[in-house]
Formats: structure tokens, C-alpha cells, sequence
């Protein structure tokens, strides 16, 4: 059994990681810790677990193997690495890091200290990106060329996420998911990031919307969106190949039913299934996807697989760092007005 404890029980803490651990029979929660009263008294109550104010206070008093960092961004690089110093295993949930520095830091803790540490990317197991995966491996549109990504809400952000000094930002909360699913989709180098950011009304600060164009060395075009000040959305998918073209709207249903307390009553509207394009043989069909079901359970799965030595870790720190460098070019283009900046992948 491996022992688990949460810094951080807020709505990613509660309502994501100790739902998710608590479906893994080889992982057990133990520990809570929150600065907020309230929050550690809703954690005993739910869990029944021990609490603490501090991480430090955890570590001193909690038997955890396994710490799960989910605070405010800002914060992520100095307690994981204070744990793994302790010699404990961590879990950071997105975004790793606010910089490829601050990465690297953390790489270097975990190295010294012989413990595992990886990146809660539980979007690896969307429906909608795994469908995305086998249609392309299927071969069904061809080469692709294009992919446009987009999440376009009408709703302010929420805490410390409108707070750009705790590493809020309209970036780092859905575009890590789908920066790292862009690199994991694409193989190869990106040439060039461009990024436009726009701050209005309430994204005056943290960014209302976020135009990001990545340009891999193999000439492939990948373009994200997301917006929080948007009456329509666009497709959440749209993939042109040169023998077919593939389009997708709506999200992942898993975070409503999981929210709800049961992730495996997720269902997908049949108004929202893939629908693709293609010619094949010389004729053009046109088709209704089925989605590949995932579950976001197998993440933490994964960990306890890779700690027990059963498994390799399927999210590795090295992969989120890849990103940060993509942040970077991202934040230095949108400053220079959107100029092309090619990244610092090494």
C-alpha cells in the first residue's frame, strides 16, 4: 500500500486528485495539508484522514510515501522539491512549473534523491484525445497538415487563477493540456511559437483570450485557442489531412459525473461524436466516430504501477518540461506583438 499525501484541497485537490486516488486499491490517502481550517475540517470529514497547515508539518507527522502537490503554480517547483528532498515520491499537477529553471530545479531534486516525480496531465486519457490518436494511426486522414484546438468559454476565472503573481493566467491553466497533447500528437521539433493574448472586461489581467500558433520543423500547423469571454464556441477539433478532414465539438465528459462522485457515468451527447471526412479508394465517405473511452483513474493507476516497479511512469517531468519551453516562446512572442520565437526546446 502506498501512502498519500495532498498539499492543497482546493477544487483540484478535492475534486480531483483524492477522487481519483481514492478509486486505485493500491494507493491510500493518509494526509491533508491546508493553510484554510475550513478545508482541512472538510478533508477529515470526507476522507477521515489526518491533517496539517503546513507541508512541513505533514512530512513530520504523516507516514507518506507519496506527496501530490495541488496549490497555486506558483508554488509548485519549492514544495516539490522540499518533498523529494524529504525523500518522498511527488506528483505535481499542472503546469510543472512557472519556468524551464524552475523544471530543471525539480529534475535535479528528484535525481539527488533517487524518488519518481511526474505531472498530473489526467487529459492524456480524454475521450477526445485518444480518438484523435487512433484516427490519425488509422490512417484515415491522410497526412495532416492543420489541427486547430480551441476552448472558447464565457466566465471569469476563478481565485488565485485570475492572479498572474501566483502563476495564474489564461496559459497555464487549459493550455497546458493542450500544449502537451499537441506535443505528444505531433512528432518532431517546433520551429517557431506565435501567441496574441487578449485582456478584457474580466481578463483585464490574467487574459480574456489566447491565439497560439505552433510550427513544427516538419511544416505541420497546429493552432490552440482558448477564451473565457466567448458567447459561441468553435469546434474543439478540427484536423485537415490531405485525404481527409476530421471535426469535433464538446468536452471531455468525464469532470461533470466525476464531480458528481461517479467518473464511470460519464456519457457523451450523440450530437457530440467525431465526425470524419475521408476518401478512400477513390471515394469520399463521410463517417460518425465512435469515442475511445478513457478514464482519468488510470493516471494515479499508472503511479502506483510505476512505484511497485510493475510499470514505466507514462507522464515523465522531462515531457512537462518540453512544454515550459514552449511557454516561454509563447509569453516573449506575445510581448514582441506576436513575433515568431522559436523555442528553446533542449
Amino acid at each position: 500500500m502506498i501512502r498519500v499525501g495532498i498539499v492543497g484541497y482546493g477544487f483540484a485537490g478535492r475534486g480531483f486528485h483524492a477522487y481519483l486516488i481514492s478509486r486505485v486499491p493500491q494507493l491510500q490517502l493518509v494526509a491533508v495539508a491546508s493553510r484554510s481550517a475550513e478545508r482541512r475540517q472538510t478533508a477529515e470529514a470526507d476522507y477521515g484522514v489526518a491533517t496539517f497547515a503546513t507541508l512541513d508539518e505533514m512530512l513530520a507527522g504523516a507516514p507518506v510515501d507519496l506527496v501530490v502537490i495541488a496549490t497555486p503554480h506558483h508554488t509548485h517547483a519549492a514544495l516539490a522539491c522540499q518533498a523529494m528532498a524529504a525523500g518522498r515520491h511527488v506528483v505535481v499537477d499542472k503546469v510543472m512549473a512557472l519556468s524551464v529553471a524552475e523544471a530543471d530545479t525539480m529534475l535535479a531534486a528528484r535525481d539527488r534523491s533517487g524518488v519518481a516525480l511526474s505531472v498530473f496531465h489526467n487529459r492524456r486519457w480524454d475521450w477526445d484525445y485518444l480518438t484523435v490518436r487512433k484516427v490519425l494511426a488509422e490512417g484515415w486522414l491522410g497526412e495532416p497538415y492543420l489541427f486547430e484546438t480551441a476552448i472558447l468559454r464565457n466566465r471569469p476565472p476563478r481565485g488565485w487563477r485570475a492572479d498572474l503573481d501566483a502563476g495564474g493566467g489564461i496559459l497555464f491553466d487549459w493550455g497546458a493540456h493542450l500544449v502537451d497533447q499537441a506535443l505528444q500528437i505531433v512528432p518532431g521539433p517546433v520551429a517557431t511559437v506565435q501567441c496574441d493574448i487578449q485582456r478584457r472586461r474580466w481578463g483585464a489581467a490574467a487574459g480574456s483570450y489566447v491565439r497560439l500558433l505552433l510550427r513544427f520543423a516538419s511544416g505541420v500547423l497546429y493552432g490552440i485557442e482558448i477564451g473565457n469571454l466567448a458567447q459561441l464556441e468553435k469546434p474543439r477539433w478540427l484536423i485537415l489531412g490531405e485525404d481527409g478532414a476530421l471535426v469535433k465539438y464538446g468536452l471531455d465528459p468525464q469532470e461533470p459525473a466525476m464531480l458528481q462522485g461517479n467518473i464511470d457515468a460519464a456519457a457523451e451527447p450523440p450530437e457530440d461524436r467525431f465526425r470524419v471526412r475521408a476518401s478512400l479508394g477513390g471515394l469520399t465517405t463521410e463517417m460518425v466516430v465512435e469515442s475511445v473511452r478513457g478514464n482519468w483513474t488510470s493516471y494515479y493507476q499508472n503511479v502506483a504501477d510505476a512505484l511497485a516497479g510493475r510499470a514505466e511512469l507514462a507522464i515523465r517531468p522531462e515531457e512537462a518540461r518540453r512544454a515550459l519551453t514552449i511557454f516561454e516562446a509563447a509569453r516573449e512572442s506575445a510581448a514582441s506583438d506576436g513575433q515568431a520565437i522559436r523555442p528553446l526546446e533542449g
